[in-house]
C-alpha cells in the first residue's frame, strides 16, 4: 500500500500551535540540559556506560520526534476520489459536511475538514487527527514518552535531591515545582531553570502515563476513542492479537522499535470484516 502524504502537515489552529511548539522546543532542549549537565554527573564522558546511556537516550527522542512527525505527515482522510462505495452501499453513511458516502469507522473532523478513517481522535500535539493510517506512530509516541519520562525522571531526581540536595532539599523547592509562577520571583536564574526542567518532566510522565492508560485498552479491544460503543466493540474486537495487528500491521513484532520500519496494515480502511462474535450474534 502506498502512504499518502498530507500536502500541509503543520498545525492549523492557535492550541495546537502551542501544543506542538511545547513539544517541539521542550524535547531538544531538556535533551541537551540532560546529557551535557545531568549525565556527565553520573558517568565519566567517554566511558562505557556514558555511551550506553547516551545511546539509548538518542534512541528514546528520536523515536519521540520521528513517531510524532509520521503521524503528522501521514494522510489518513478518506480518498473519495479513488475508492467507490460498494453498490449495496453497506454500513457506509453520507457525510453531510463532506456531501459524499463515508465508509464504515470513519467520522469527519471539524478541525481537519475532512472525514478520517477509522478516526480515533484529534491530536493537539501533532495538530492532526489519529486514524488508520497513523495510528501506529500515535501509539509509538506516547509509548515512548512515557518510556522517556520514567528514565529521565529517574536520572533527574537522584541528580536533583542527592548530588544536590543542599540547593534544593527544602520545602521552597516543592512550592516552586508545584507553581511554577514562583520561579519568577525568587531564587538563581539557573537553579530555577533545573527546577523549570523538572516540572516539565513530571508533566510529560503524567501526559504520557494517562494517554497510555485510556489509549492502550481500546487498542486491545480493537476499538477507537471516538466510537466506544457497546455495538462497535462486538463487531470490531477480532481478539487481542488482530487487534494490535491492525494498529502496527504485519510485522507489528518489530515495528514498534521505529517508525522506519516498514509494516502494512492488514486492513485497507474501507471494509471492515466482522469479527466471529458478531458474526455469531
Amino acid at each position: 500500500t502506498i502512504m499518502r502524504i498530507r500536502s500541509n502537515p503543520l498545525p492549523r489552529r492557535l492550541v495546537d500551535v502551542a501544543c506542538f511548539l511545547l513539544i517541539g522546543i521542550f524535547l531538544p532542549v531538556v535533551f541537551m540540559f540532560e546529557i551535557v549537565v545531568v549525565l556527565p554527573n553520573f558517568h565519566d564522558p567517554g566511558s562505557f556506560f556514558h555511551s550506553l546511556h547516551f545511546a539509548m537516550a538518542m534512541f528514546l527522542v528520536f523515536n519521540i520526534k520521528s513517531n510524532m512527525i509520521a503521524c503528522m505527515m501521514i494522510d489518513t482522510s478518506v480518498d473519495g476520489e479513488s475508492v467507490e462505495p460498494p453498490a449495496d452501499h453497506l454500513n457506509w453513511r453520507e457525510c453531510e459536511v463532506c456531501q459524499r458516502l463515508a465508509p464504515p469507522r470513519s467520522w469527519h473532523c471539524k478541525a481537519c475538514g475532512v472525514c478520517i478513517l477509522k478516526r480515533d481522535h484529534h491530536c493537539i500535539y501533532t495538530g492532526c487527527c489519529i486514524g488508520h493510517r497513523n495510528h501506529r506512530f500515535f501509539m509509538g509516541f506516547i509509548f515512548y514518552l512515557f518510556v522517556g519520562s520514567v528514565y529521565a525522571l529517574a536520572y533527574n531526581s537522584i541528580y536533583l535531591w542527592y548530588f544536590n540536595g543542599h540547593i534544593y532539599r527544602n520545602w521552597m523547592t516543592l512550592f516552586k515545582i508545584v507553581n511554577p509562577i514562583l520561579l519568577l520571583l525568587t531564587g538563581h536564574f539557573w537553579d530555577n531553570m533545573y527546577l523549570l526542567f523538572y516540572g516539565l518532566n513530571i508533566l510529560a510522565l503524567c501526559y504520557g502515563s494517562l494517554l497510555m492508560l485510556y489509549h492502550a485498552p481500546i487498542v486491545l479491544r480493537g476499538g477507537v476513542s471516538a466510537d466506544r460503543s457497546e455495538e462497535s466493540k462486538r463487531r470490531y474486537d477480532r481478539g487481542v492479537y488482530e487487534n494490535l495487528r491492525s494498529v502496527f500491521g504485519n510485522r507489528m513484532h518489530i515495528a514498534w522499535l521505529s517508525p522506519l520500519i516498514r509494516s502494512d496494515l492488514p486492513d485497507d480502511g474501507y471494509h471492515w470484516k466482522p469479527s466471529e462474535e458478531s458474526k455469531d450474534k
